[in-house]
């Protein structure tokens, strides 16, 4: 009987650990998924952003906003490339 019931603390205690490697997998999904969801928001914004000063540029030439557009399409550049990577 005493090897039955240390059996039977065996796999509780093997399905406890189990069950907190899930949840720590689970937290560590969440915590992608949120950063995967802000890069993508932030692609988005700077594609607009882009999209928005290119408009404006054909209408009025500066240097300024040439120079602006460069470092956020640089920006987006870099986020699509960490995008792919993970």
């Amino acid at each position: 009987m005493d090897d039955a019931a240390s059996e039977i603390a065996r796999l509780r205690a093997a399905l406890a650990a189990s069950e907190a490697r899930a949840a720590s997998a689970e937290a560590d999904l969440a915590q992608v998924l949120a950063i995967v969801t802000t890069s993508e928001a932030m692609i988005r914004h700077l594609k607009l952003e882009i999209a928005k000063m290119r408009r404006e540029q054909y209408g009025q030439s500066s240097e300024r906003r040439a120079r602006l557009i460069d470092q956020m399409e640089l920006q987006l550049e870099e986020l699509e490339a960490d995008a792919t990577e993970d």
